[in-house]
């Protein structure tokens, strides 16, 4: 701020912290990714992570400290929750990945697909897009913006209500409610059919093409039994499906798929009409990838002394 009279700067300095978070571990992949582990003042702490593609720049926010959605193939949330993240610990990650961004690099994509379940959080996310996206902000579209969710009917309308085209991609994992229950236990008080409904509201309200987000299990969700199963139930709904073959957790059972698994799963839900891709896996050598996010960090901060 070089307009501003060299002595009021370094007042600005000595009294004045932009940041309420401590960076506690800045990792940096092979593929580039980069990772964020940030503390905050009640020692709780929180990832983010920088993605970089040949044509964008996407990074990836927590609104949690925790989870408390319990999905069993998830790292986020074998901890529980602890509690909702504020407005400014939120945009802490954002303004802090964008500064790792080197020259003629700017950022292209939000995913709030980090720690936590963001609906459960709506207001305080929605406050913070609202800054993201503000023209005085970092001024991104929000067709720009995806928010991850396990499936919450009544936040997933009152976030299609809010009117901003924000992406929205719904976490399913399964095609039938008994096996969803056992990989996603909040499914229980909930089901399928209504996540559905309420996301064929949000098609219906935004004009935003819903993605149905699913975690290739090895042996447990990637047969051709499933694939029919979820083609059968996304054939006539304006739909993609985005494919993710388990990213490894130590002290957890799952494996990820083989390849020509996932090539079947791919192949049976295309030729029923149902576009599906196969997630690239981002920074998995440092626990940066899909499900990996926290629990090593938090269980080593966390430990007694």
């Amino acid at each position: 701020m070089n307009d501003l009279p060299k002595a009021l700067r370094q007042t600005l300095t000595d009294e004045f912290t932009l940041f309420g978070g401590n960076v506690v571990k800045h990792q940096i992949a092979n593929d580039r990714t980069e990772k964020l582990l940030i503390e905050q003042p009640d020692k709780q702490t929180v990832e983010c992570v920088l993605m970089r593609e040949p044509d964008r720049r996407t990074i990836c926010i927590s609104t949690q400290v925790g989870c408390a959605m319990g999905c069993v193939f998830c790292a986020s949330g074998m901890l529980g929750l602890k509690r909702n993240l504020s407005r400014s610990e939120i945009l802490e990650q954002i303004l802090r990945l964008d500064r790792q961004l080197e020259n003629g690099e700017r950022l292209t994509n939000v995913v709030v697909m980090g720690i936590g379940e963001p609906l459960q959080n709506l207001p305080t996310l929605l406050s913070v897009l609202d800054e993201v996206t503000a023209e005085d902000g970092l001024g991104l579209s929000p067709r720009r913006i995806t928010i991850s969710t396990v499936g919450l009917p009544a936040k997933i309308e009152e976030l299609a209500r809010t009117g901003k085209p924000y992406n929205l991609a719904v976490s399913l994992h399964a095609p039938n409610d008994e096996l969803r229950t056992q990989l996603v236990p909040v499914n229980e008080n909930i089901g399928i059919n209504a996540i559905l409904t309420a996301a064929d509201s949000y098609f219906e309200i935004t004009g935003r093409r819903v993605t149905y987000e699913y975690v290739l299990l090895g042996g447990l969700n990637d047969g051709p039994e499933h694939a029919s199963q979820l083609a059968s139930l996304l054939r006539h709904r304006n739909a993609h499906v985005n494919l993710i073959p388990m990213n490894g957790v130590e002290t957890l059972p799952f494996t990820e798929p083989t390849a020509p698994r996932v090539d079947e799963f791919v192949h049976i839900l295309e030729d029923s009409g149902t576009p599906a891709t196969v997630r690239k896996r981002k920074g998995a050598d440092i626990d940066a990838a899909c499900g990996q996010l926290r629990l090593k960090d938090a269980v080593q901060l966390e430990a007694p002394k």
